[in-house]
């Protein structure tokens, strides 16, 4: 039996045999498409060499892509587990000419693939083409010796491929597998096509252009995009008539059921299946530093890792099974892709993490269906809308739900209403998308690059920069180095001017515009360092350049103020990059480096770069870690940073193609897109060893010692599992610290101790000052008691009172007092700070707790006050919000509640 791993080795070395070169997966974000969630097929990462904005070195390419399909208008998620073939994860093997063969070569290693390296019987297999693609149906014919019954003509959509509106297409040839005359189903395309044919393989044959609706053009270089699903292919090479039964699945699923000890029956089937599918999207998305969040692909991500958590509370397993399995999948997978291996450790804490918070939601969410479904009569069903804002918002699966509605004899869900949320709520998330609809302004720099060209960036010639190894090449206008501030800089030639999305002929003095050059030294944002900041001068001209932005993927856009003079496209320039703004980037984007590569030392391999921003004056770096970082780990971080600045290292920059760069140890990072040739930076010692190597197109010093001394001055959290550090350079390092130092020994004398105990006595006064402020809280509280705002709803006592510039920690320090001296009833506490912000504590006595929820009150006043739910016990809960003038609509939206619950 072939095996999943050996089935994706099959295949890729197959085209690599046949003049193909094989490509990594590209990140499950896409990088080149904004209007998809995920990456969802192996073509996403060449769109741009399709419509001819990129071009390549290579014209015959083989990949194994991962995809998810959960998000978006490719979203798969709800019918995994119930339907054999349906995945949130899977693996698209494809094969890719780029204006090199067409269809009469794919077809024949399509062909030779299936018959000769997969052995499949050519009797069971079945095509289809396009109405009217003549050409592929004789083709067939020829190649395969099928008969003209085994090639299908189908019109319309299945069998035509297009990205949009507009753009290359083409028709598309289907290949089909026959599981045999044993299972119901009709041949593709008839009105029965059932579960006998199976399409394995899907080969587009792009030799159109759309230009609009009514006319579509031949392309001069048509191109192959072919997509196979692993998974598919693997049931039908090893006989099984259902995805989950192929080796991967069946492993996973028989340690599920050990570790539960639970079969995957007829009852519990879906469970597993869920269980196990899931587990694969939730570890890549997170290996690639998608985390979970409220919105965008972080909330698609939970609600996959929610989905999961509840199949396994319906097989009444408590522990974190996706946990247990995790290193099963690693096993298996990790080999192929070894970010997995790379990121267990987040991911494990990860899964942990939201593991933790969902039980406490999916507790609270089975408290609120209790209590909507109390009213519901034998067989009445509940309410669509009601039930959508459980699944959505407290993640409780509809299966669920209609699970324990008829436990209790009950009709279940109005799934019609639900099914109505639901398709509102995809709506509402098409048209927000990630906000990144294409725009006006993106459409003009794409023309601007059609007509214009790439800009020639020459920058890394500038002094301070590091050092070119022989085997980069040189620029052709290297004579032609930028002096610091006030020296020669580069000509250039204006090609176009723009301003408010307008392309200009001329722009007059005091216009601020932005301006692409044929050439530049200004190095545009990109890779979180900020773009340079210079002039430009030419005929009676003078441009102050304040920001360069790389637009369409290679055109440098300059945001420029004319000061004086009239621009026109056309004249010729000089520009001059700021010298000493420049150097500062350069050091502080070095530095950068070296804090990466001392953060993964110190914290673990798991650590992996989510976002940096690199000015003059500072550097900020987001990472992937779950935990805090210590003061201790801080330390030892920029000790390892500043022993490589002491020892005044080389830093080397080297060009060469992306195979060799990962080959040779580099670093590159997921969310980054990266050509054919690349940029190394390294630092190594004199014996050769290399302390940090990443791909980067950013500019560097020469050598680390010109960074001076690097200290970190801040770390926080920016979300889950992501924390951010920042830090300071050089002059501005030594500076902060001798400040530091002044104002310790001013606080020392203010204290009248010694530097060293300053800390320990600050926290003792911190201790006095807090004690005695609860004392007189304490004491404020008891000599009020009798002027609380007191309320009788029926047979219950309700006691609010709202108290200014009280810690939210006190708040439930005041209950016990109070609480005793009531008896019974239910007490509201609500503490404004200094910024009006709102904090609420209510207390249930024990003999109303069978009543009422404390938690279930404090949410109702959280909403009031703009905040986001709340927590604790039946009987004592907290909450609050930044809306504290709404303090009085909180207090009544609780007795509102206690009204209608008492039907007063």
């Amino acid at each position: 039996m072939s095996s999943l791993n050996s089935i994706r080795m099959t295949f890729l070395e197959f085209f690599q045999k046949n003049g193909h070169q094989i490509l990594a997966s590209s990140s499950l974000v896409p990088q080149n498409d904004p209007t998809l969630m995920f990456t969802n097929a192996g073509m996403v990462q060449f769109k741009n060499i399709f419509t001819g904005q990129e071009h390549r070195a290579y014209q015959r390419v083989t990949t194994a892509q991962k995809c998810v399909r959960a998000g978006g208008k490719h979203n798969d998620l709800d019918n995994v587990g119930r339907t054999t073939r349906h995945h949130t994860f899977f693996e698209m093997l494809g094969n890719f000419s780029f204006g090199d063969y067409f269809k009469e070569m794919a077809i024949y290693l399509a062909w030779n693939l299936l018959t000769q390296e997969f052995n499949i019987d050519p009797n069971r297999i079945v095509v289809t083409v396009y109405d009217g693609d003549e050409d592929s149906f004789n083709l067939w014919r020829r190649i395969s010796g099928l008969s003209e019954d085994r090639i299908i003509y189908i019109s319309g959509n299945d069998n035509f491929w297009s990205m949009g509106d507009t753009g290359p297409c083409g028709p598309c040839s289907e290949i089909f597998f026959d599981r045999g005359d044993h299972i119901p189903g009709g041949l593709p395309g008839s009105c029965d096509e059932g579960e006998r044919y199976i399409e394995i393989w899907n080969l587009v044959f792009m030799q159109f252009e759309q230009k609009s609706k009514d006319e579509r053009v031949i392309l001069p270089t048509p191109s192959i995009d072919t997509g196979m699903g692993l998974e598919r292919i693997a049931a039908v090479l090893q006989g099984k008539s259902d995805n989950y039964d192929i080796d991967l699945f069946k492993t996973l699923i028989a340690a599920s059921e050990q570790i539960t000890g639970i079969k995957s029956d007829r009852d519990n089937m879906i469970h597993h299946r869920v269980i196990v599918d899931h587990l694969r999207s939730i570890s890549f998305l997170i290996s690639e530093g998608v985390l979970p969040t409220n919105e965008g692909r972080g909330y698609v991500l939970r609600r996959i890792m929610r989905r999961a958590m509840c199949h396994v509370r319906l097989l009444g397993f408590i522990n974190p099974l996706l946990n247990d399995l995790f290193p099963i999948l690693c096993t298996e997978m990790g080999r192929a892709y070894p970010e997995l291996i790379q990121a267990k450790y987040l991911i494990s804490d990860t899964i942990t993490q939201e593991n933790t918070r969902f039980h406490q939601t999916l507790d609270r969410g089975i408290s609120l269906l209790d209590e909507e479904s109390d009213h519901l009569g034998k067989k009445e069903v509940l309410d669509g809308s009601i039930a959508f804002k459980l699944y959505d918002t407290h993640g409780l699966p509809l299966d669920m739900m209609q699970d324990i509605l008829w436990a209790r004899g009950l009709g279940g869900v109005d799934i019609v209403r639900f099914n109505q949320c639901l398709e509102e709520q995809r709506l509402r998330a098409r048209a927000h998308g990630l906000g990144l609809e294409e725009r006006t302004t993106e459409k003009i720099w794409f023309s601007l690059k059609e007509k214009c060209g790439i800009t020639q960036f020459l920058g890394y010639d500038m002094q301070h920069n590091a050092p070119m190894m022989i085997d980069e090449p040189k620029d052709p206008h290297h004579d032609q180095s930028v002096v610091s501030d006030g020296g020669r800089g580069f000509e250039s030639r204006v090609q176009a001017i723009v301003q408010k999305d307008i392309i200009i002929d001329t722009a007059q003095s005091g216009q601020i515009i932005d301006i692409i050059f044929d050439r530049t030294p200004f190095y545009a944002e990109s890779g979180g360092q900020i773009g340079d900041k210079g002039i430009a001068s030419g005929d009676e001209v003078h441009l102050q350049i304040t920001d360069v932005q790389k637009q369409a993927g290679g055109i440098f856009v300059h945001r420029a103020t004319v000061q004086h003079g009239v621009l026109r496209t056309g004249m010729r320039m000089i520009l001059t990059v700021n010298a000493q703004n420049r150097r500062q980037l350069s050091i502080n984007h070095t530095a950068t480096h070296l804090l990466h590569w001392a953060l993964r030392t110190v914290l673990g391999s798991h650590v992996s770069q989510k976002g940096s921003h690199i000015t003059p004056d500072r550097l900020r770096f987001d990472i992937v870690h779950s935990q805090l970082i210590t003061n201790e780990e801080i330390r030892l971080i920029e000790n390892k940073v500043n022993d490589i600045i002491a020892q005044n290292l080389s830093v080397r920059t080297r060009v060469m193609s992306i195979n060799e760069a990962i080959a040779s140890g580099a670093s590159a990072f997921f969310g980054q897109k990266y050509g054919d040739q690349v940029r190394v930076v390294a630092i190594e010692s004199k014996d050769g060893k290399v302390h940090s190597s990443e791909l980067c197109g950013g500019t560097h010093i020469s050598s680390t010692g010109e960074i001076i001394l690097l200290h970190i001055i801040s770390e926080s959290s920016v979300s889950a599992g992501i924390r951010r550090i920042e830090a300071i350079t050089g002059q501005r390092a030594r500076s902060y610290l001798v400040e530091q130092d002044e104002r310790l020994k001013s606080l020392a004398l203010v204290l009248k101790v010694h530097q060293s105990e300053v800390l320990e006595r600050v926290e003792e006064l911190w201790k006095e000052r807090r004690k005695l402020h609860l004392v007189d809280s304490k004491r404020k509280v008891t000599l009020n008691i009798d002027h609380l705002s007191a309320h009788k709803i029926a047979d219950i006592n309700f006691m609010s009172h709202v108290m200014s510039e009280v810690n939210p920690k006190d708040l439930k320090g005041f209950i016990d007092s109070i609480e005793k001296q009531i008896k019974s009833g239910i007490i509201m506490l609500v503490g404004i700070s200094k910024e009006e912000k709102a904090s609420v504590v209510i207390a249930v006595t024990r003999d109303l707790i069978n009543r009422f929820n404390a938690v279930d009150l404090v949410c109702l006043s959280a909403k009031v006050l703009g905040g986001n739910g709340g927590g604790g016990r039946a009987n004592l809960a907290q909450s609050g919000g930044p809306n504290g003038k709404n303090i009085a609509q909180a207090i009544e939206s609780v007795m509102d509640f206690l009204k209608n619950k008492v039907e007063i």
